[in-house]
């Protein structure tokens, strides 16, 4: 049985002002996500043409992508998981010091920020979102170190004999599975080294998007049954979490996508 460490979560402090190490992971993520998208340039899809892709395009749609994880994430957090308590404190959706944040409506904010550039930019929308999904998954793994230093998220309750089972502060006398790395290796780690390798073979547009779809629905489906349910939720219809039944429409829309855009014309 391991002990959690305990990291305190602010990395530096000047004064009156605190640099969190929550804060420093979505700077390696976007980090990350800006040298993955130089070398995503290099392939002929993006390179030649008259439609060519610069460097500029990679720092806008990472600019207009922030704002979408930002914006929904924070909605979809207050519509999927607490959508009574924010009817009747609906100022409260703007408290995001408070905490509160989904993925699956992080995603759709996305979604809505490539939608915006595609159209501002005259791209197509399927070819946008090839481009960006291998870059993504390095920076949910950055996200989850986040969270594991934060000391949240951990998982369900393990069995004692369970080598890498962990003690985590609130978590109980109990010890858990460290959700965290679970999720992070992959919906981070494995989901990037497929999608990277996918992505890397010429495909019809739109199929590395779905190959994103599917295989994170998939992966983050899996570590759902290690990772403890949100309290105020438990678990619902047919035993599943919440973050299951929201990658039930990932992974069926993921490949739907692929099959339709694998039967279109080029």
């Amino acid at each position: 049985m391991l002990i959690h460490p305990q990291i305190d979560p602010i990395a530096l402090q000047l004064g009156p002002v605190a640099v969190h190490w929550y804060g420093l992971t979505y700077l390696v993520a976007f980090g990350l996500f800006l040298f993955l998208g130089a070398r995503r340039l290099r392939q002929p899809t993006f390179a030649a043409g008259q439609g060519a892709w610069s460097f500029k395009d990679i720092e806008d749609i990472l600019f207009l992508g922030v704002m979408g994880v930002v914006l929904g994430g924070r909605i979809g957090y207050c519509l999927f998981y607490k959508p009574g308590y924010y009817a009747s404190h609906p100022l409260e959706v703007l408290y995001v010091w408070q905490g509160g944040m989904s993925f699956h409506g992080g995603m759709l904010g996305v979604i809505g920020a490539m939608l915006w550039f595609a159209h501002s930019r005259k791209k197509a929308f399927w070819q946008v979102a090839d481009l960006v999904a291998p870059c993504v998954p390095t920076g949910l793994a950055s996200g989850r170190v986040g969270n594991f230093i934060n000391g949240e998220l951990w998982g369900r309750v393990a069995d004692p004999s369970l080598p890498w089972g962990m003690l985590f502060r609130d978590g109980g006398p109990l010890p858990r599975h460290p959700s965290q790395g679970y999720q992070f290796l992959l919906e981070g780690v494995l989901l990037f080294v497929l999608l990277w390798w996918y992505a890397s073979k010429p495909r019809k547009q739109g199929q590395v998007a779905a190959a994103f779809l599917l295989g994170y629905g998939v992966f983050r489906f899996i570590a759902e049954f290690f990772r403890e349910p949100d309290a105020h939720l438990g678990l619902l219809s047919l035993g599943m979490s919440m973050g299951q039944w929201l990658c039930v429409p990932m992974i069926l829309g993921g490949a739907a996508l692929w099959l339709w855009a694998d039967r279109r014309r080029a």
